[in-house]
């Protein structure tokens, strides 16, 4: 494979094949990365991303040799970063998923028959009105569209006083953000007749061995949205060039627990079979490699490759890395309170079963009941720049990933100021290399991150240097950041 040049940073590609799979809404362009991870770090350096998110770095260190820990507060990321680092092969993944079809696609089926037999595949709803039903025909592409009937009805609110069996009970915060509620359950997410064909999946996927039991559960969370009732049905399209149109379309779900009045119920066998052949496409394509993973730190460093992918807070567990250990830190954190992550990951969270620890996560929410304020926030990214600074070797560097409008959330940078051996050596924007309904549609939505580049005090001269002919490169902090100007002085 070719290197990663200075121009690839410029010129992200778009996310496709295995890093496509599953929807994570802090994933980042893996260019930068790559160019830092090749050029700034040798074999059996330690990477370490405290927020480890999607955990696509993960890859890309112990592809090219390099140890790397990862942190993460989201039981999500980790089952996440685990798959990623132990693939199923094509083959047993193609087969397994023709057993779950033998086993439950036809009783999945049979909860969306219509009145004639045919089998819907997608159900328009008005509220609590059911007012189309779609299915495929036997000869073309083109839906076949059919007002419901009373068996339809019926077939439906037979599902009505459904109990979940595989789903543990959700944990939702009112934060009007994102659209949710204290008084939210998964019930409000899912019609009671999707949870029911969710628990036939779950029923099938906790017969697996391991490593087919998680790349399967991670199908289902990555298809679930499309599975819930938080999937938009798209009208006038086409308005802002005056060209209208009366059709109806799917649209998707997107960030937050927004329920649209019009919306879209889908034939969960299609959406998991869907997500499932794209999975298996990927594999196909890609080596399957089993990287070596450890279960602490401490096992990590008695060896000279592989990975410790540890579920926590990561300040409590940065503690526990020696001096001087790490190499290249390269992470995303939380960016004030853009994305509550936990909170929009607990609808995939409930359906894994892993409990979930919401007062440990470093990050602003507008939830009133988390009482996550932005000077605690800033307190504790002060001790993450502390704690980096402590672990980095004397010739370590710092990416950090982040953005923010207002000036305060950026007053963690001051720590650097006082007892840091940390320096700032400059910055380049980033754009994102996948187009998003939010970045794009938002009013005001940031369109890039900042790549915020630190290094130790005798080696900070020597980045500088170097990273110099970065499209956009400057030794000055963002704007945004008035407040700590005097870093750079």
């Amino acid at each position: 494979m070719a290197a990663t040049t200075i121009k690839d940073i410029s010129n992200p590609d778009t996310y496709k094949g295995l890093y496509s799979f599953h929807k994570y809404w802090g994933k980042k362009p893996t260019e930068s990365i790559t160019f830092f991870i090749q050029n700034y770090t040798e074999s059996t350096d330690i990477v370490l991303d405290p927020f480890l998110g999607s955990g696509l770095i993960s890859r890309e260190c112990l592809s090219k040799r390099r140890r790397f820990i990862g942190i993460d507060v989201n039981p999500h990321s980790i089952e996440h970063t685990n798959f990623l680092l132990d693939l199923p092969e094509a083959s047993l993944f193609r087969d397994a998923l023709k057993s779950i079809e033998i086993n439950i696609k036809q009783k999945i089926n049979d909860t969306y028959h219509t009145s004639d037999g045919k089998i819907g595949s997608h159900y328009l709803w008005s509220g609590k009105n059911l007012s189309k039903i779609w299915f495929k025909p036997e000869i073309g592409r083109s839906k076949v569209e059919i007002d419901p009937s009373r068996f339809d009805l019926e077939n439906f609110n037979s599902f009505t006083q459904y109990k979940i069996r595989n789903i543990r009970d959700a944990t939702f915060f009112t934060n009007s953000r994102i659209n949710s509620s204290s008084q939210m359950s998964i019930y409000d997410l899912f019609t009671s007749r999707a949870l029911h064909n969710i628990d036939l999946i779950l029923d099938e996927i906790k017969l697996l061995p391991d490593t087919l039991k998680r790349a399967f559960l991670l199908t289902l969370t990555s298809s679930s949205g499309q599975m819930s009732s938080m999937v938009f049905a798209i009208t006038n399209r086409g308005k802002t060039k005056q060209q209208t149109s009366n059709k109806i379309e799917v649209g998707s779900w997107v960030i937050g627990y927004w329920r649209p009045e019009l919306h879209f119920e889908i034939n969960v066998w299609n959406c998991f079979e869907s997500r499932a052949n794209k999975l298996y496409k990927a594999l196909l394509n890609i080596n399957t490699h089993k990287y070596l993973q450890h279960e602490s730190i401490n096992a990590l460093l008695e060896n000279k490759q592989g990975a410790a992918i540890l579920n926590g807070d990561c300040l409590s567990i940065m503690k526990t890395i020696p001096e001087k250990t790490i190499k290249l830190i390269c992470t995303d954190p939380p960016h004030g309170d853009r994305i509550p992550y936990l909170e929009l990951s607990e609808m995939w969270n409930s359906i894994l079963n892993e409990e979930v620890y919401f007062e440990r996560e470093i990050v602003i929410s507008n939830a009133k009941e988390r009482n996550k304020k932005k000077d605690e926030y800033i307190r504790q990214m002060k001790l993450l720049i502390s704690q980096s600074d402590r672990i980095l070797t004397n010739d370590g560097m710092f990416l950090m990933y982040f953005n923010a409008r207002d000036k305060q959330s950026w007053r963690f940078l001051e720590v650097l100021e006082s007892s840091s051996d940390l320096k700032f050596v400059g910055t380049f924007p980033m754009e994102y290399s996948a187009n998003s309904v939010v970045q794009d549609n938002r009013k005001g939505g940031l369109k890039t991150d900042c790549v915020l580049v630190f290094a130790k005090k005798e080696a900070s001269i020597k980045f500088q240097q170097k990273l110099n002919k970065i499209s956009g490169w400057s030794t000055s902090l963002p704007k945004a950041n008035s407040a700590s100007q005097s870093l750079i002085r």
